[in-house]
């Protein structure tokens, strides 16, 4: 049973992690025992969004680096079901780790575009449950105020409009201006 409370982007519902996690639902993440919904994505966040997939993907391809580029795809962050915006998965882990439908961490490289519906303490929680749960590199691009940043569990980098975006650990060599990025 799913009911939707109206005045959030919250559903009270009976569902656990461990069924969630059989069974993602769509443009959902489990957090707190509670269904939340991903419903607030903009044209521009999908350009962005898709425009760093292929990036990314060119990169692994050109340079045949391996793993692979994930968009909204599950996976666990200690007791929450999560789904970054981008994802990226090493050939090492693939390798281990074998075809799953969820992950059971997270994701090395993960990229959260902020809406201008997310609020900025629940943006950077999430930063730091991923690094907290196997990240090693989380990207947050914020498309209205042109900047990327980049976290991990040493420093947090600002970009502005004119910076370049440089994977500092799980993809080095991968750089993308930020103008580019959110054009």
């Amino acid at each position: 049973m799913v009911a939707t409370n109206p005045s959030s982007n919250l559903k009270a519902t009976s569902i656990s992690l461990d069924d969630w996690l059989l069974c993602p639902i769509e443009q959902t993440e489990w957090v707190d025992g509670q269904l939340v919904t991903k419903d607030h994505m903009t044209l521009r966040h999908g350009r962005i969004q898709a425009r760093l997939a292929y990036l990314l993907k060119t990169h692994l391809v050109t340079n045949q680096i391996g793993g692979e580029v994930y968009t909204d795809v599950p996976c666990r962050t200690g007791d929450r079901g999560r789904r970054p915006d981008v994802a990226y998965l090493t050939p090492e882990l693939l390798s281990q780790l074998g075809e799953v439908d969820v992950l059971s961490q997270s994701f090395p490289l993960v990229v959260e575009i902020v809406s201008p519906t997310d609020r900025a303490e629940d943006v950077f929680a999430k930063a730091t449950e991923y690094l907290n749960t196997g990240s090693s590199e989380v990207w947050l691009v914020l498309p209205q105020s042109e900047l990327v940043i980049i976290a991990t569990m040493q420093e947090q980098v600002i970009c502005d409009r004119q910076g370049i975006v440089n994977s500092p650990i799980v993809l080095p060599g991968f750089s993308v201006s930020v103008a580019e990025l959110i054009a």
